[in-house]
Parts: structure tokens; sequence; C-alpha cells
């Protein structure tokens, strides 16, 4: 287990899209372990009307997601940054086991430590239901 996480802040625009991009890379693995490494052993969740708190619960919130969003496909786009902290908006697609795709669309505020692990993830999500023709996020 990695005690940092580069880059660091405080962020440029080059640094805060990278840290957007491996994040982006991590979460479409869809392994929670993976992902959970971003994170500080403490962090704070806000994910729709749930709160987390600590590394351990996040692995667990991620692999009951991931057992329900099949086929679960994410795109993350930089929307601000300043300092510690970094903004983004978001859309991913997936389907339930009987098979109904949906588009979820929101914004994400994060906030780093020091060592680049991620201390306050905040997510406000939407879905909407599409059709398999109407999905955008490649697999």
């Amino acid at each position: 287990m990695t005690d940092s996480r580069p880059p660091f802040p405080p962020f440029t625009e080059e640094s805060a899209r990278r840290k957007v991009r491996a994040a982006e890379e991590a979460w479409n693995s869809r392994d929670p372990e993976r992902v959970a490494l971003a994170y500080t052993e403490d962090a704070e969740w806000r994910n729709r009307d749930t709160f987390l708190r600590g590394r351990a619960r996040i692995v667990e919130f991620l692999r009951d997601k991931w057992r329900r969003e099949l086929d679960y496909r994410l795109r993350k786009e930089l929307w601000a940054y300043a300092d510690d902290r970094i903004a983004v908006r978001f859309e991913y697609e997936w389907h339930d086991e009987q098979g109904q795709w949906l588009r979820s669309y929101g914004n994400e505020n994060w906030e780093f430590a020091e060592n680049g692990l991620m201390r306050r993830r905040y997510a406000s999500i939407n879905d909407l239901p599409i059709t398999a023709d109407e999905r955008r996020v490649a697999l």
C-alpha cells in the first residue's frame, strides 16, 4: 500500500488533468481495492445519499455498486481546480440485471491531502434510462 499518490497539490491545470485521468482509469478497472488506494485511510465520502468514512467502507461500497451496475463504463472531465481541490463532471453508463441501460450524470468535488491522496469526495448523481442504441461511453 502506498502512502502517497502523485501528482501532489497545489495543482496546475496539467497536474489536475492527470489526476482526473488516473481516477477515470482506476474506476473503469472496476477494482474496488485499486480505486480505494487513491483515498486516505479516513477518507470522507458522500455518494448520492450515502455517507461513508474510511477506505474499508469505500471498498465495500464499490463492490456492491459494481455487482448492481453491470458493464459500467465512465468518463470524467476536469471542471475546475485550485490548490488542493478539483471539481469534475462525469457520466457513466451501465445496465441492471434486467438489461435496462442507464446513463448516470454528475459532479464531484475532491479535496486532497499533501501526499496526493483524496481525503474528501462529494458526488451528486442523477440517472437517466437509455436504450442500448443511445449509449455513448464505449466499453
